[in-house]
C-alpha cells in the first residue's frame, strides 16, 4: 500500500507529463526538487480541490491526503501563468478557489476540470486564452539555442519564467536523472561518469540536497514514500 502512480509523456509543446495518483495509508512523502510549474486536481472524502504547484529548489517533506485521488499536469519548462509570477510559487503553491467536481476557477474564469485524457485540451484552451504563456527567448534557451541577447538578459528572463536560474535547473535535472538511474540499478561509478559528477561524494551531496536519499536507499527502495519520478513513486 502507498502511492500508486501512473504517468505518460505528452506530445504537446506546452505539457511535459500528465499523471494520476491514489494515496493509500500514506500521510507524508519526500518531495524531490523539480523545475516545472503544474496544475493538480484531487478529491478526498467527496470534496474536490485544485491547485497550482510551483518549482521546488530542494528536497523536503510533503503531506499526502490519505485516500485521495489526483490528476496532475506538469507544464513544459518555461511555461508560466499570466496571473501568478512563477518566482512566487517556488517551493510552494496556491490552492484555487471555488473548485467543484466539474469545474475550477483560474485567472478570473471557470474551466472544466480535466481527466487525464483531457489535460492537453485544457492546456490548449488556457494557451488560447492567454492564461498560460511562454517567453520566446526562454523557449529558445530550453531548446538549446543561443539567443541574440546578453547573458544578463537571458538569465533575468529565464529566472522570471521558471523561478530558477539556469544553473539550478541543470543541477536539479541532473540529480533527478541520477536518482532514476540508481533506482533502476545503475552502479554509482557509472552514474558519476555518465552525468559528469566529480566523484561519488559529489553525487551523494547532490542526492541529499535535491532528492533526499542516499545511493543505498535509492537502490534498495527504502526510506518511505518518495516522488522520485511519477513512474518511480513508492513506499517501503
Amino acid at each position: 500500500m502507498g502511492l500508486r502512480f501512473e504517468t505518460r509523456r505528452s506530445d504537446s509543446p506546452w505539457v511535459d507529463t500528465v499523471w494520476t495518483c491514489t494515496s493509500e495509508q500514506v500521510t507524508a512523502m519526500t518531495s524531490v526538487a523539480g523545475v516545472r510549474l503544474g496544475l493538480v486536481f484531487w478529491e478526498q472524502d467527496g470534496r474536490a480541490r485544485a491547485g497550482i504547484t510551483g518549482p521546488e529548489s530542494r528536497t523536503g517533506k510533503a503531506p499526502v491526503p490519505e485516500g485521495a485521488t489526483f490528476t496532475g499536469i506538469e507544464f513544459a519548462l518555461g511555461a508560466s501563468l499570466r496571473a501568478v509570477p512563477t518566482a512566487a510559487l517556488v517551493d510552494g503553491g496556491v490552492e484555487l478557489p471555488d473548485t467543484t467536481r466539474r469545474t475550477f476557477r483560474l485567472d478570473g474564469a471557470r474551466w472544466e476540470t480535466p481527466g487525464p485524457d483531457h489535460a492537453e485540451a485544457l492546456v490548449g484552451r488556457l494557451v488560447r486564452a492567454g492564461i498560460v504563456v511562454r517567453d520566446p527567448l526562454v523557449a529558445e534557451v530550453v531548446r538549446g539555442h543561443r539567443p541574440a541577447a546578453s547573458e544578463r538578459t537571458v538569465e533575468r528572463r529565464f529566472r522570471a519564467a521558471t523561478g530558477l536560474t539556469r544553473g539550478a535547473v541543470r543541477q536539479i535535472e541532473r540529480a533527478r536523472t541520477a536518482a532514476e538511474l540508481l533506482a533502476a540499478g545503475a552502479p554509482a561509478a557509472d552514474v558519476v561518469a555518465k552525468l559528469d559528477y566529480y566523484d561519488e561524494p559529489h553525487l551523494a551531496r547532490a542526492l541529499r540536497c535535491y532528492v533526499g536519499r542516499t545511493v543505498g536507499q535509492l537502490r534498495e527502495g527504502s526510506g518511505g514514500a518518495i516522488a522520485l519520478d511519477v513512474d518511480q513513486c513508492l513506499t517501503s
